[in-house]
């Protein structure tokens, strides 16, 4: 878990912060440390949609009843000494105060409750759903690993932001309908999913829309297509909650926290809602281009071109290729006509999350090659072309996601060399569990490492016990 502080991640602890120590919205007493507010009147609230704020709100409320503890005034007072910390402070800094230190425990504890275990939620549910296409527990892993660990998905579930639950949401509710009978509480379990993934990420309707007609696909070919009103029900109920806190908040059902930021009215007012139309730019940008390029971070991705082609040639499960491929696309359309397509201080595109793991699926096709003989050669390259691809994922991932105090910016124009490489030469390493135990640079990381290896076996061997032991 790496400990970052950000304007993104600032705004929505601001919100749950305020509402729990101060019983207000209002984020009038930390405005200071964030540049995502709206400003109604006097007062400041954060912009970005609330989902994860909602929720971080009665989690904050248990951590804050043993942070009050006088004990953790204690723990708090040796953190905020830590030889470890102080190395990574920037110059210029006010230093890693007491009060900065509980934020600080409130951000990772939310991150790891909504980010990084929904994360790791959705691995297994892809793990799981892999299990229709291949069994083969190896093929099924490295698909599962690579998009967990070697896409921006790792960098993003340790962020307090909303994209990696918003994916979570997205994802689990296809997995029910494609996994499970289509009951009642099914539907009604999608419906909520579906809703709350808008409340916690707004472009994520787009796919909804998808998942949605999905869903009513698989109803009418059981002539049931009615029953696609429990949906709409727990759905629109989650809408009606959120369509009243946008009336308590900025006024309006429909009215959003960012036709109220003050530093951003050109982008968010460019367009609709700073959407125009798909530009060659931020096509070539949100791919290949070394600044926010997914292919140029992640090109094990590239294996799902050929991998869409060769499901489709397969002639299994067409349904869920056109919900896959059109979750891709879709998403890939918006971010590519956004007038801010890459996403500020980010690492990667960062609004292609939502269509990572729709996306990751296709790549089990590929790796079913491996288990054919080559003919006339021409699989042979395929082995080390893949593990080439995964190492490069591996450097650039990991180089950038553990890089410094923060995403990189947006007037880095290659965050790898001119970011990552720089960081990483004078060990300046994102906060993280090896630097509280007192590590500094990159032997803090020992933990991290040691930590991904005893998941990913444990893992595997429980996989193993349960292939040994099914019928």
């Amino acid at each position: 878990m790496m400990v970052r502080q950000d304007p993104n991640q600032n705004s929505r602890l601001n919100m749950v912060i305020a509402v729990v120590e101060d019983g207000t919205f209002q984020i009038d007493k930390y405005v200071e440390n964030t540049v995502d507010y709206a400003k109604v009147g006097d007062h400041y609230y954060s912009d970005k949609a609330p989902g994860v704020a909602l929720l971080g709100i009665p989690l904050y409320s248990g951590l804050k009843f043993f942070l009050d503890m006088p004990v953790m005034d204690t723990l708090m007072e040796k953190l905020s000494n830590n030889s470890a910390f102080q190395s990574t402070l920037r110059q210029g800094g006010s230093g890693i105060l007491k009060h900065k230190v509980r934020f600080a425990i409130a951000q990772v504890f939310l991150t790891i409750m909504l980010s990084a275990i929904p994360t790791a939620l959705l691995a297994v549910l892809m793990y799981r759903l892999l299990g229709e296409f291949d069994k083969n527990v190896w093929h099924r892993l490295a698909v599962v690993i690579g998009y967990g660990l070697l896409t921006p998905a790792f960098a993003y579930a340790g962020a307090f932001y909303g994209h990696q639950f918003s994916t979570f949401l997205l994802f689990a509710a296809f997995y029910l309908i494609f996994m499970h009978a289509v009951t009642t509480k099914t539907l009604l379990t999608v419906g909520l999913l579906l809703g709350y993934s808008v409340v916690t990420e707004y472009p994520s309707v787009l796919m909804i829309i998808v998942i949605y007609f999905y869903t009513l696909y698989k109803l009418y070919h059981t002539d049931d297509w009615k029953r696609i009103g429990w949906v709409t029900l727990t759905g629109g109920i989650v809408a009606i909650f959120w369509m009243g806190y946008n009336t308590t908040i900025f006024g309006s059902p429909l009215e959003l926290g960012y036709s109220h930021s003050e530093l951003w009215q050109d982008q968010h007012h460019t367009g609709f809602m700073s959407l125009t139309l798909p530009s060659l730019e931020a096509m070539w940008g949100i791919t290949f281009g070394m600044f926010r390029g997914l292919f140029f971070l992640s090109p094990l991705l590239l294996l799902s071109i050929p991998g869409f082609w060769l499901w489709w040639r397969s002639g299994k499960y067409r349904a869920e290729w056109i919900l896959s491929m059109a979750c891709t696309l879709i998403i890939f359309l918006f971010n590519s006509s956004s007038s801010m397509w890459w996403g500020g201080f980010a690492i990667g595109p960062r609004y292609l999350l939502p269509m990572l793991p729709f996306m990751s699926l296709s790549i089990i096709f590929v790796f079913k090659l491996w288990e054919h003989k080559p003919v006339g050669n021409y699989l042979r390259f395929l082995p080390g072309l893949t593990l080439f691809l995964y190492a490069w994922s591996f450097v650039v991932t990991w180089g950038l996601t553990l890089a410094e105090q923060s995403f990189p910016s947006d007037t880095i124009r290659n965050p790898f060399v001119e970011y990552a490489i720089p960081n990483w030469q004078i060990g300046n390493i994102a906060r993280n569990a090896g630097t509280i135990l007192g590590f500094k640079g990159m032997l803090s990381l020992i933990p991290l490492f040691i930590i991904v290896m005893i998941l990913v076996g444990g893992w595997w061997l429980l996989t193993q016990r349960h292939e040994t032991s099914s019928p």
